[in-house]
């Protein structure tokens, strides 16, 4: 299942971030983790499924979640 990261608008109020998590939910995404140091959630959605979440008002930035490697 891909994942991603969705980072809110800084302006976005928690009702704002709670209607895009259900925004996600509605297009057949799970909420995998919630951030508190930025409004913002993981999310993945099924292989087959299309997502609209950039388009979203309160989105600011939707971003392919991977892992990241220290040297």
């Amino acid at each position: 299942m891909p994942s991603y990261i969705i980072t809110c608008k800084p302006d976005a109020t928690d009702d704002d971030v709670q209607a895009v998590k259900e925004h996600a939910r509605g297009q057949g995404g799970e909420i995998t983790h919630e951030y508190s140091l930025i409004k913002g959630f993981a999310v993945s959605f099924p292989d087959d499924t299309a997502h609209t979440l950039e388009s979203h008002p309160h989105v600011e930035n939707v971003e392919a979640d991977s892992k990241v490697h220290t040297q």
